[in-house]
């Protein structure tokens, strides 16, 4: 009887984190920017393995096994965010534009600046 909760209970968190990765791979794809991109890979990535993990560890019992994968979802917890930062603070600073701003507004700004920088006015 246990084995058979158990197993449920693996299967549930496995589904759920595959869902959640595959959530992700959708958001990666729909998403307009890198930034919204980069906010749907890292969160469903952390929730998703996560949660794959969880079941996994739960299917193992109390094993070595088992601690060599809480030792790879604290890996991957670390990681994630540091790498999701990085990459984030590196979009930011090529001054790469969010979507929700104007791009027509944008370009009439810079034609307005260019207008006066030419004729000084």
């Amino acid at each position: 009887m246990f084995e058979v909760i158990s197993n449920s209970v693996v299967v549930l968190f496995l589904s759920v984190g595959v869902f959640f990765l595959w959530v992700g791979i959708v958001g990666i794809i729909r998403f307009p920017d890198i930034y919204s991109r980069l906010h749907a890979a890292t969160k469903c990535d952390i929730l998703g393995a996560g949660l794959v993990l969880i079941g996994l560890i739960i299917y193992e019992g109390f094993s070595f096994d088992a601690l060599k994968l809480l030792a790879i979802a604290a890996l991957l917890l670390s990681s994630s965010l540091v790498i999701g930062h990085a990459i984030a603070r590196a979009a930011r600073r090529t001054d790469l534009v969010f979507w929700h701003e104007n791009r027509e507004e944008k370009i009439m700004l810079e034609k307005e600046k260019l207008f006066r920088e030419i004729f000084k006015v």
